[in-house]
């Protein structure tokens, strides 16, 4: 009952009735997760577990399967035929006027949009006016604890070590006279990903010249090239810890394989990390402010600065993403331009920073992670100030 209270509280807060919950077939993996339960078997007719904002949660259940609530408290009310399932929750909603379900207007947040149209048509139908559980969802899923931020912490300081020996890594078979690929160096950071305790679920990404100006390029083995001296070299690394609960670490290095960085790499690089260090002040000026933040406002700092630069239109993703047990995780995104992320950044939540500017001929990202604390707001690790020169 601790996790139904703790639920009831937030509904209070947010002035919502009811956090209804609806799953079929396991599409909605979220409400297990927040409800904290599972099921031996997915489910194969819809159940219904309504909470309220106040008084006993309430279940719907088809009778084929009356028994797949039971792990919940509240009481129960089965059904057959679909005008009987109709009325049920008509009963099931009694006094409920707005409840929250995993759905989001536009599917601004495509995390959270996890009940299909129809079922929303069909509470609507009824007379509920139904609300996005986006930042309910946040509460209870992308909420860190002191155990989740060491074992980042802990990643991190892997990851970095793992960064550093990659270009050192390239460095090294350039004095040796070798060429090695892109997809080698991939490679390479996979095994140390192994051999230090580290999982990640696919990646990196190591990307030369043109390829650093692909935001999600795979050095796939038909268009790996070899990285040689005068290249620009951009690697994007993350992974977690091999242990159950660990969080991710998520960052994104920039390099010149020589002794001196041409005048317009070393141009880009300097707006990227000017807009990435913005990105940085906005947040932690309004945590130290005790102001509501909201992920779109990061995202307008870090891409105002590079637009103001004349080079917004190769800025063609988000800010940054949430950061949990997944990679992308559900919390809020720093996000004005793929979505309008209204959600509030909230206290025990993490996130990364990651503006990039990519052309025709190369590209630069700086991505950093900041979390959330009580007291304030931090970068979690190490952070570029300047393009690594490899083998110099």
């Amino acid at each position: 009952m601790q996790r139904i209270a703790e639920i009831q509280r937030a509904l209070k807060q947010e002035g919502l009735d009811g956090w209804l919950f609806f799953d079929h077939h396991k599409r909605d993996p979220l409400a297990y997760r927040v409800l904290d339960f599972d099921v031996k078997n997915a489910p194969t007719r819809r159940w219904y577990y309504l909470v309220p904002a106040e008084g006993e949660p309430r279940k719907l259940v088809h009778k084929i399967e009356a028994g797949m609530l039971d792990a919940l408290p509240g009481s129960k009310h089965s059904y057959a035929g679909w005008a009987q399932q109709a009325d049920a929750l008509r009963t099931l909603l009694a006094g409920c006027r707005r409840v929250a379900m995993q759905y989001s207007p536009r599917c601004a947040v495509p995390y959270v949009a996890m009940v299909d149209a129809g079922t929303v048509e069909l509470i609507r139908s009824l007379g509920v006016e139904v609300a996005t559980s986006a930042d309910l969802v946040q509460f209870f899923e992308a909420r860190w604890n002191a155990a989740k931020l060491e074992s980042h912490l802990e990643a991190g300081r892997r990851v970095d070590e793992i960064l550093r020996a990659a270009f050192a890594k390239v460095g090294s078979e350039h004095q040796a006279g070798r060429h090695p690929s892109e997809i080698e160096i991939q490679h390479f950071i996979r095994t140390a990903f192994t051999d230090n305790g580290l999982f990640a679920d696919h990646g990196p990404i190591v990307g030369v010249n043109a390829h650093a100006a692909d935001p999600h390029f795979d050095p796939a083995p038909d268009i790996s090239r070899p990285i040689q001296p005068g290249d620009w070299l951009l690697i994007d690394l993350w992974a977690k810890l091999t242990a159950p609960g660990a969080v991710y670490y998520d960052i994104t290095w920039t390099g010149y394989c020589g002794p001196e960085v041409p005048s317009q790499h070393q141009r880009i690089f300097d707006i990227v990390t000017g807009a990435r260090d913005l990105a940085i002040q906005c947040v932690q000026q309004a945590i130290s402010q005790n102001r509501t933040l909201h992920g779109f406002e990061v995202d307008d700092a870090a891409r105002g600065h590079i637009a103001a630069a004349g080079y917004g239109d190769f800025f063609f993703h988000r800010t940054g993403h949430s950061i949990g047990e997944e990679v992308h995780g559900t919390g809020a995104n720093m996000d004005n331009l793929e979505t309008h992320d209204e959600r509030r950044v909230i206290p025990w939540t993490c996130f990364s920073i990651e503006p990039g500017i990519y052309l025709d001929t190369f590209g630069v990202r700086s991505e950093v992670n900041m979390f959330i604390g009580e007291d304030g707001a931090r970068v979690t690790g190490a952070v570029q100030t300047r393009p690594v020169l490899i083998g110099a």
